[in-house]
């Protein structure tokens, strides 16, 4: 079955802006172009867009998914079954977190005593692991440090948690607008945001020296995870961040 681009945009919910995009950025060729100069689209191409937008889902960048996709051993199956693994330990996790909020919830109507453990369950494990080996692999940060933020972390109260999860969404909000109302990363309002940005993260003992925050952010904004939240509240978040923060250092 051959798809012209407009089509192929309605099927995948892929706008036919970025369907042209693609292509000029090498990522998704179409078929063949007909002599009025459409675009045609097959099955061949179907299932790269879908590669690709799994890719995305899992926060990638699209020079790394070019890289991949055009790999002469690249495997479309293979890839699948990767895609798969990643999604079905999310699931896991998932199921485990939705069963305590249920029973959090059945313990606050005096339905079921829960024992303190068991108000973390799904939330420290498995991937707070995973980032942790993150960083350490990285080089950037000891286990020791990791250690020591820990025990720094214990003594919060639940208000302490609440305040730094509102100050962190409150601070991507601001981020957002700034890009909304066509701020540049070199602007006064991103480079308070930068300030802030920083604040913030000493409430959690990290402390990064102005000649250090390029190299930094670029890690630590760097893991797909992050990408991926940071594209889901807006697609030039990411890179905004990471030119307002390397811009701000050369002040």
């Amino acid at each position: 079955m051959v798809y012209t681009v407009r089509k192929l945009a309605n099927i995948s919910g892929v706008s036919v802006r970025t369907l042209h995009y693609y292509d000029e950025v090498d990522l998704l060729k179409p078929a063949y172009i007909g002599a009025n100069g459409y675009r045609h689209y097959e099955e061949a191409q179907l299932l790269q867009l879908q590669q690709i937008l799994f890719f995305r889902k899992l926060g990638m960048e699209l020079n790394k998914i070019r890289q991949i996709i055009k790999k002469d051993d690249f495997s479309q199956i293979a890839a699948l079954h990767s895609h798969r693994k990643l999604l079905a330990r999310e699931l896991e996790n998932t199921r485990e977190l939705i069963e305590t909020i249920d029973n959090t919830i059945k313990h606050l109507q005096g339905q079921k005593k829960m024992k303190d453990k068991q108000f973390f369950e799904g939330l420290n494990s498995p991937k707070q692991t995973e980032y942790e080996k993150y960083l350490v692999d990285s080089g950037n940060i000891t286990a020791q440090e990791i250690e020591r933020g820990r025990k720094r972390l214990e003594k919060w109260s639940k208000e302490d948690w609440a305040d730094t999860q509102k100050e962190w969404e409150d601070l991507l909000k601001s981020y957002v607008k700034a890009i909304q109302e066509g701020h540049g990363p070199e602007s006064k309002i991103a480079h308070a945001l930068v300030e802030r940005h920083f604040k913030y993260l000493n409430r959690f003992g990290i402390e990064v020296k102005r000649e250090e925050m390029v190299e930094k952010s670029q890690f630590y904004l760097g893991h797909p995870d992050w990408i991926k939240l940071f594209d889901s509240h807006h697609p030039k978040l990411h890179g905004f961040m990471l030119a307002a923060i390397e811009d701000y250092s050369k002040q």
